[in-house]
């Protein structure tokens, strides 16, 4: 008896553990269907919220497009307003163009007059200016042949006051004196030269002075192997090509030639070998 007692209480107990873990179960499973009962919930308020927003956007929009419609009403009754002040105007603009034409035709042969009048004193002032023009230029370039003659003049009487050839004298203000090889150069080829014939082609000299005050060179060459004002020679310096000089001035031995590029004062150096240039 006291065995099937205690086989009683045995099951009586594990029916009951068994019961309360049922029991638990059911209550985890409860309390889990009502978190997610609550989070639906909150998720169902938060659309219902979403919702609420966007029909109030949606209200707002169409009193927008409402605001707009009257907007654009009112501007098609502005535009087409202002078409009919356009035409209006386009009509006064043709009237008044009508009338202008008319006045140009009624005032045709006066302005054709007129228009002849002012080309013949605009060509008078242009024919008078572009000669007061030449004169000055003309006057320029002989106030400065004169310089540059006289300068050279006077240069070559110091020269050969004080015994010296033309040659070896330095014009330039950026030297005194010729270098040492250069002179010995010059006066062997002054001891080797010999008489040219009245007129050479594809004469050759050299330059015997530079005066970059008033951009000219002076050759040893002249009218009596030549020379005329206008020729060219070319300027080597060694065997590169320097530019060109345009005889100005000539004299019996030597000519005083002007740069034809300005920039050629800066490369062109006493002892210089010049060619003429043949036409």
């Amino acid at each position: 008896m006291l065995d099937k007692a205690k086989s009683s209480v045995l099951i009586l107990i594990i029916a009951t553990i068994m019961s309360i873990a049922v029991a638990g179960g059911a209550f985890f499973l409860l309390n889990k269907e009502k978190a997610k009962a609550v989070s639906l919930q909150e998720e169902l308020d938060d659309i219902k919220t979403r919702l609420r927003i966007t029909e109030k956007n949606l209200e707002d929009s169409k009193g927008t497009i409402a605001g707009l419609g009257s907007k654009l009403k009112e501007a098609e009754v502005q535009v087409a307003t202002l078409n009919s002040d356009l035409q209006q105007e386009k009509a006064a603009k043709e009237e008044a163009k009508a009338d202008i034409e008319q006045l140009k035709n009624d005032l045709s042969q006066q302005k054709t007059l007129r228009q002849d009048l002012e080309k013949k004193f605009t060509q008078a002032l242009k024919d008078t200016e572009k000669m007061q023009a030449q004169l000055k230029d003309l006057e320029y370039k002989k106030n400065e042949l004169e310089t540059k003659v006289k300068d050279l003049e006077d240069k070559t009487k110091q020269a050969q006051g004080q015994g010296v050839e033309l040659g070896k004298i330095v014009v330039s203000p950026e030297a005194s004196a010729v270098d040492t090889k250069q002179k010995a150069k010059a006066k062997k080829e002054k001891t080797q030269k010999v008489a040219a014939p009245a007129v050479k082609s594809g004469l050759e000299g050299k330059v015997l002075v530079i005066n970059k005050d008033y951009s000219f060179a002076v050759i040893n060459v002249g009218s009596k192997d030549g020379v005329a004002v206008g020729n060219v020679f070319s300027v080597y310096h060694g065997d590169k090509y320097i530019g060109d000089i345009k005889v100005e001035k000539v004299h019996d031995s030597m000519a005083a030639a002007g740069f034809v590029a300005p920039e050629m004062k800066d490369g062109v150096a006493e002892g210089d070998k010049v060619v003429r240039k043949t036409k």
